[in-house]
């Protein structure tokens, strides 16, 4: 429970920590969305830029089974290092939006 509770407090760190990176931009909002209930967390930008809308997943994790599932990352940051920078090992993550058989060749969770 511990531990659990240790990843629920990184994950937000992580995305309060990136929900202020970068320029801002007229017509867009970044979202930090946190269900501790489910595990869920994920940083959004949505809005508008002229007429087109955007709903961007910026990122995507999970906590499922004592590991953190990274879901998506729509960025070239390599999140592994700044949550191993927080104490969190590769074998503690898994790269959900790799197939199975991609994270048996890498040295992160397989599930």
């Amino acid at each position: 429970m511990e531990r659990l509770e240790y990843y629920r407090q990184c994950l937000q760190q992580f995305l309060a920590n990136y929900a202020n990176y970068g320029a801002k931009r007229e017509g867009l909002e970044t979202q930090v969305i946190v269900d501790t209930t489910h595990d869920h967390y994920l940083l959004l930008r949505t809005g508008w830029e002229k007429n087109k809308r955007i709903h961007t997943c910026i990122f995507h994790f999970d906590i499922k089974d004592g590991k953190i599932w990274v879901q998506e990352n729509n960025t070239d940051i390599e999140i592994d290092r700044d949550l191993e920078e927080m104490g969190i090992s590769k074998q503690e993550l898994v790269i959900g939006f790799h197939h199975p058989s991609m994270r048996e060749c890498s040295d992160y969770a397989i599930a």
